[in-house]
């Protein structure tokens, strides 16, 4: 069951994200795609030896949310970036719905991923409901809403910015914005 870091060298080129800052954050996803390999072997063969009462594997069950969501996050995030498409009426529609305009959602989302601090900012949506919410995720295994599906993923670590635009993280939201594929948006809605 390993998982394979997917290609976003797509993504080379867009506005605002030059490739070199693009290029370290696919090796950084890199990072963690062979790490959840690693530790689902660690875990798979402290099981076959009758190790599951260990330290290390209690530990390693624990650091497993932290490479897995890693990943995930990142494929997210990369996945809702390309050269920018028009936005759907229906995503503006929901949006308008669950936040009063399109215009209050994005004040909601870019004042949310200008918090101090490391993390990540995610729209989700309550599978329950269909309500959605704009949330800070500080850290990639702790904090998220059980039962919610991400449907759009701003990172916000500064891997993300800082080669960039350095301590200026407002223009990197703002490039950010120039660049969601409203398309995947709309799909992850559905």
């Amino acid at each position: 069951m390993a998982y394979k870091a997917r290609d976003y060298s797509y993504l080379i080129g867009i506005d605002g994200l030059s490739e070199t800052l693009l290029k370290n954050h696919f090796t950084l996803y890199q990072g963690y795609v062979t790490n959840t390999n690693k530790v689902i072997d660690s875990l798979t063969a402290m099981l076959k030896e009758g190790k599951t009462t260990s330290p290390e594997y209690a530990e390693l069950k624990r650091r497993f949310g932290w490479e897995f969501n890693g990943m995930r996050l990142h494929e997210f995030y990369f996945e809702n970036l390309i050269c920018p498409t028009p936005r759907p009426d229906a995503v503006t529609k929901k949006l308008a719905d669950a936040f009063g305009s399109y215009e209050d959602w994005g004040e909601d989302f870019k004042a949310t991923g200008a918090i101090r601090g490391i993390g990540w900012v995610i729209l989700y949506r309550d599978d329950a409901t269909r309500n959605l919410c704009n949330l800070w995720v500080n850290e990639h295994d702790v904090g998220h809403l059980a039962g919610c599906s991400p449907i759009l993923v701003m990172d916000v670590f500064e891997h993300a910015f800082i080669t960039d635009y350095g301590l200026k993280r407002a223009d990197y939201i703002s490039a950010f914005f120039e660049n969601i594929d409203w398309n995947r948006v709309a799909r992850r809605l559905e």
